[in-house]
């Protein structure tokens, strides 16, 4: 039960590392101590990510968006004058510095993590 919750909970990934782990080692008391070790430094890695402030804060930026930018891509689709469902309304237009904002802010989203990433190789 326990190893499905954690399945549930790491969509595999966790299951994968254990997979590796069974496939290298064959002595069964060292596998048991890397398999324990590779558990707490994933649950630790986890618990870190959640409880710091910095993965929630973005949310309040991206997440409206996120749904601006989704709901015109439905009505582009389905419901524009001369789509499959077409109607007589329409999505407004971001105002004048929204929509410079909102393209910073994405465009900051995916620098961002490309700057972790490139850091993280120079480290290294």
């Amino acid at each position: 039960m326990i190893g499905t919750i954690l399945s549930w909970l790491t969509g595999g990934t966790l299951k994968r590392i254990l997979d590796t782990v069974d496939h290298k080692v064959d002595n069964e008391t060292e596998r048991e101590r890397i398999k324990t070790h590779a558990v707490e430094t994933y649950v630790e890695a986890q618990a870190r990510i959640l409880t710091g402030r910095g993965w929630w804060f973005p949310l309040f930026f991206i997440a409206p968006l996120g749904f601006w930018f989704a709901s015109v891509c439905i009505y582009s689709v389905f419901f524009c004058a001369r789509c499959a469902f077409p109607q007589p309304w329409s999505i407004a237009a971001l105002p004048s510095p929204l929509d410079e904002w909102a393209g910073v802010i994405i465009g900051s989203l995916f620098l961002a993590r490309y700057g972790e990433s490139l850091l993280a190789r120079l480290k290294k």
